[in-house]
């Protein structure tokens, strides 16, 4: 039963709700435009999961094998770590991931053969950014690429390939609807880089955090927390979302009260503080999307 439990904990299944949001938003502009298939949905979101499943244990596998996780790290002090913890095999951990990405990749060809091959394309790069994350021969998240990939795949490419899964098409409202919430997961990314500054620069990568320094790095997540509230705030009075959606200021209090534990003191669970804030933000704009459809 614990080498079950260490497998499950290893996936990291806490984040799976961001990629359960970014899904299922992008289904439920689809129903509002015409209809949903419930099957297409399960498949897409299962896919979605399996893919982000890969992508944490291939991340993590990298990341021991580099020397960024150790059991010092802030990360392994408030989550499980089981792979820093030599709970599990670092080769197995790997041996899964590539299995996992081969079942996210069978239900993509599958949802592409149903649904157009715009679908295996978002495939294919939300494939290869999970692959190349951590590993060679990119290892683009040691570049100070993490945060704009994170908000492409959980932002434009994940809401638009949710909705193209159902609508066989495109849409410029899914696109913009896609920007703030993305934005919110990649700054679940950033609070985790601004905490590792020092950390990251001992083991010689790049960071945006590193970059911007710690200062300027504040004032980033600042400044991108307000433009996705500001965000959903211009789509209610353009008329690109009902009034339904402005139900997502009921987490303001929680955004204002990270944004002064930022400033105070980095957390050592700032990315997981970030997280539920942006669990909260997700879930009420599912909420006012399925308002949207039945009400109007």
């Amino acid at each position: 039963m614990n080498l079950y439990r260490n497998w499950f904990l290893a996936s990291r299944p806490w984040s799976f709700s961001m990629t359960a949001i970014s899904v299922s938003v992008g289904s439920a502009l689809a129903a509002i435009d015409g209809s949903i298939s419930w099957t297409l949905y399960f498949l897409s979101l299962v896919s979605a999961i399996l893919l982000h499943a890969a992508t944490n244990l291939i991340n993590d596998y990298y990341d021991v094998k580099n020397g960024l996780d150790t059991l010092e790290v802030a990360t392994a002090q408030y989550r499980p770590h089981p792979l820093v913890q030599g709970l599990l095999p670092a080769e197995q951990v790997r041996w899964v991931a590539y299995g996992l990405f081969g079942l996210a990749a069978a239900i993509g060809f599958y949802l592409t053969i149903t649904c157009g091959w715009i679908v295996f394309w978002i495939g294919i790069i939300g494939l290869l950014a999970g692959l190349t994350y951590t590993a060679p021969p990119l290892k683009y998240k040691y570049l100070a690429l993490g945060e704009l990939s994170v908000f492409l795949m959980w932002g434009p490419l994940m809401v638009e390939g949710a909705y193209y899964v159902q609508a066989q098409t495109l849409s410029a409202k899914a696109f913009w609807v896609s920007l703030p919430f993305g934005t919110l997961v990649a700054l679940v990314l950033l609070a985790n880089n601004i905490r590792d500054i020092e950390h990251d620069r001992s083991r010689d990568i790049q960071t945006l955090a590193i970059l911007l320094g710690r200062r300027y790095g504040l004032y980033a997540y600042l400044l991108l927390m307000i433009l996705a509230y500001a965000g959903i705030l211009i789509m209610a009075l353009s008329g690109t979302l009902t009034w339904w959606v402005l139900s997502i200021f009921i987490t303001l209090p929680l955004a204002i009260k990270l944004l002064r534990e930022m400033v105070n003191d980095v957390p050592a669970d700032a990315d997981a503080r970030t997280a539920k804030l942006d669990t909260a933000f997700g879930l009420l704009l599912v909420a006012s999307l399925a308002l949207e459809g039945l009400i109007g």
